[in-house]
């Protein structure tokens, strides 16, 4: 167990050192998150100023829930990047990773995490300092507390973990799959929708929203942004991180098992 969790650090540090590498991409999605936040914001405000009390959060925590989707935006993204994964797969080059010492799926899942974290680090800091600065009330509202602030962090890793066990999930689908294109697709929509990427959930009618908190979709972006804003709070802060607990081992469980079957019938053509 220990020697594994040395090679899936050492992958994962890797992968990460080796995006860093790409500057020029992460400056202009710094540029594009900032604008794109004031376009959000603008047009929220637009909507508030018609009749605020029908809204369940109030215009700060809409900002501010703006703000930090938009500065996390890679790290809670089920699609983002993994071209080496899809081109593995679509060259038969998978066959090669079938016969190294380190298991498949905890091969693909540190690539995956490592590919979001670095990019998402660097994006981070630049969006949040610009949401900081701007004047009231595109203002980002930090939390008011250190607690929130600790149960923020824990839900975002939580989120960041079952994001990247989605992803699995997709890439294991490949295995049966001509095209990636398709399922990007279709997997970039719901996984958007249904986490809160569109719309926070809370803006949902109150029968979608029953429905949409159980799925695991709501233990992505959703939870971790809510309780920064300071929608969510308390009790029920730690009930939604149980919940991210529960769906992270979910969707682990389900990958490695889906992972296992898929690869039993791999057959690769050509030499």
């Amino acid at each position: 167990m220990r020697n594994d969790f040395k090679v899936y650090y050492s992958l994962f540090r890797i992968r990460f050192i080796h995006n860093l590498q790409y500057r020029m991409v992460v400056l202009g999605t710094i540029v594009k998150g900032a604008l794109w936040v004031m376009m959000e914001a603008l047009a929220y405000m637009a909507l508030y100023r018609a009749n605020p009390d029908v809204f369940p959060m109030d215009f700060s925590q809409m900002v501010s829930y703006i703000w930090v989707r938009q500065s996390f935006i890679v790290l809670f993204r089920v699609v983002f990047g993994d071209g080496e994964i899809y081109s593995t797969l679509r060259s038969g080059e998978v066959a090669y990773d079938l016969v190294r010492p380190v298991g498949l799926y905890g091969r693909w899942f540190c690539q995956s995490a490592s590919n979001r974290l670095a990019f998402a680090l660097i994006n981070c800091l630049p969006v949040l300092l610009l949401g900081l600065i701007v004047p009231r009330p595109f203002r980002l509202t930090l939390p008011r507390s250190a607690g929130q602030t600790i149960l923020f962090m824990l839900s975002a890793l939580l989120a960041f973990g079952v994001t990247v066990a989605m992803a699995m999930l997709m890439y294991i689908s490949l295995f049966y799959l001509i095209s990636q294109r398709g399922i990007r697709i279709i997997v970039t929509a719901v996984t958007d929708f249904f986490s809160g990427g569109v719309i926070p959930l809370p803006f949902f009618p109150e029968q979608v929203l029953r429905a949409v908190r159980a799925l695991p979709f709501a233990a992505m972006q959703n939870m971790p942004l809510q309780i920064f804003c300071g929608n969510v709070i308390g009790t029920d802060a730690l009930k939604g991180i149980v919940f991210q607990l529960f769906w992270l081992a979910a969707l682990i469980v389900v990958g490695r098992v889906a992972m296992e079957v898929a690869t039993k019938r791999v057959i690769v053509q050509g030499g």
